[in-house]
C-alpha cells in the first residue's frame, strides 16, 4: 500500500516556493484591502481604542502628542494593525491551502477544529483584554499617580502599550490549542501536564504579575482564565491520545486516503 498523503504528488522546489508565494501575496493583499477599508476611520479607531485610557484621565486632562507627526502616523499604524489582526482568518486560511495537502484525513479532522479555535480564541484574548483588563489597569494606574503629577499619556506610548497587551493576550489564550498540539505531535502526554499542573498554576499568577498591575484581583483575572484554558487543553488533548490509541482507525483511514496500488 502507498503511503503518500492525500493528494501529495511529486512536485518540484520551484513549484512549492511559486505557491508559497502566491498564498503570501494573497495574504499581504488581504491586509491592504482591509487597510483601504478603514482608512477613512483611523481617527475613530484611535479614539475607540483609547476609549479605556481616556475615561479614568483627570478631568480636564487630554492624551498628547510629542512628536510632529504622531497626529497622522499613530492612529494610521493601529489602523494598519486592526487591519492584520482582522486579516488572522485569511492568513490561516491560506496556511492551511498550503500544508493540507500533505495530511491524512484522520489529521485533518484534528487540525480542523485546532485552526477554527485558534482563530476564536485569538480574538477572544483580545476582547477580553480591551473590556476588562484595560479598565482595570488604566484605574489603578490613574489612582496610582502621586499628587502634583498631571497624568497625560502619549498617544505613541499608548499604542504601543495597548498592542503588547492586545497580542500577549491574544497569544495567552491559545493555550487550548498549544497544549493539544503538544499532546498530539507526541511531545507531552496527559499524564505527564496533570502531573505538573501545580508548576502550571504558579507560572500562570507569575505571568498575571508581570504582565497586570501589582494588585491580586487583576493578577488574579488573568491567571484564572489561564489555568482553565490550560484544563481545557487538557482535557480535549486527553481526548486526542485517546483517539490515537485506535490504530485501526488511523489504518481505515489511510485505506481511504489513497488509491489501490496498483499490481504489475
Amino acid at each position: 500500500m502507498s503511503n503518500i498523503p492525500e493528494h501529495d504528488q511529486p512536485m518540484p522546489l520551484v513549484s512549492h516556493l511559486t505557491e508559497l508565494r502566491t498564498r503570501l501575496l494573497r495574504c499581504v493583499a488581504a491586509v491592504f484591502i482591509i487597510f483601504a477599508g478603514l482608512f477613512a476611520f483611523t481617527q475613530q479607531i484611535y479614539t475607540f481604542v483609547s476609549t479605556p485610557l481616556r475615561q479614568y484621565l483627570p478631568a480636564g486632562a487630554t492624551m498628547i502628542a510629542t512628536d510632529v507627526s504622531s497626529p497622522f502616523l499613530t492612529p494610521l499604524k493601529l489602523t494598519m494593525m486592526v487591519s492584520l489582526f482582522l486579516a488572522i482568518p485569511v492568513i490561516l486560511h491560506q496556511i492551511w491551502g498550503f500544508i493540507a495537502p500533505g495530511l491524512y484525513k484522520h489529521e485533518k479532522r484534528i487540525a480542523v477544529p485546532l485552526l477554527v479555535s485558534s482563530i476564536l480564541l485569538f480574538y477572544t484574548g483580545m476582547a477580553f483584554a480591551y473590556f476588562l483588563v484595560f479598565p482595570l489597569i488604566f484605574k489603578f494606574f490613574a489612582a496610582a499617580t502621586p499628587a502634583g503629577v498631571e497624568m497625560m499619556t502619549d498617544i505613541t506610548s499608548y499604542l504601543d502599550f495597548v498592542m503588547t497587551l492586545f497580542f500577549a493576550f491574544g497569544v495567552a489564550f491559545e493555550i487550548p490549542v498549544a497544549v493539544v498540539l503538544l499532546v498530539w505531535i507526541g511531545v507531552v502526554d496527559v499524564e505527564y501536564l496533570k502531573k505538573i499542573r501545580p508548576y502550571v498554576i504558579i507560572g500562570c499568577f507569575v505571568v498575571g504579575m508581570i504582565l497586570t498591575p501589582p494588585d491580586i484581583f487583576s493578577q488574579t483575572l488573568l491567571a484564572v482564565p489561564m489555568w482553565l484554558l490550560f484544563e481545557i487543553g487538557v482535557l480535549f488533548g486527553g481526548l486526542v491520545r485517546k483517539r490515537s490509541e485506535h490504530p485501526e482507525d488511523e489504518a481505515v483511514d489511510d485505506h481511504d486516503d489513497h488509491p489501490p496500488a496498483t499490481q504489475a
